[in-house]
């Protein structure tokens, strides 16, 4: 009985080997899950350089978001609390993709943690 060759769906080598319950390519070591890919995964990422809200929702200069978990910033005891509305994002390059204003404080916030009201 053989098994069939599984090749790495990001760079299309054969070179896989599994490792628990995932599939690795020792070419470019990307990894995805051995069972169950297909069904799993969720719909395509969109990566056409438009930062988007937790609900894919395209974010851009001006909008008016709101945080949907509470988060603490780094280095502060300040707590930003879920459902804070926050007005006049801006759009920045980085790891951090929004730059906004809340309170008299200046924080930098991730994307995923807003969702665009």
């Amino acid at each position: 009985m053989e098994e069939e060759a599984v090749e790495c769906p990001k760079c299309a080598q054969a070179n896989v080997y599994p490792d628990g319950d995932n599939l690795v390519c020792a070419d470019c070591a990307h990894e995805w899950p051995a069972v169950g890919a297909a069904e799993d995964a969720p719909s395509e990422i969109i990566d056409d350089g438009v930062i988007r809200d937790v609900n894919g929702v395209p974010l851009a200069h001006g909008d008016s978001v709101v945080l949907i978990k509470s988060l603490k910033l780094k280095g502060s005891a300040t707590m930003l609390k879920m459902g804070t509305k926050i007005t006049n994002i801006r759009i920045v390059d980085g790891d951090h993709e929004v730059d906004c204003r809340v309170g008299v404080l200046n924080v930098m916030l991730k994307a995923q943690y807003l969702r665009k009201v």
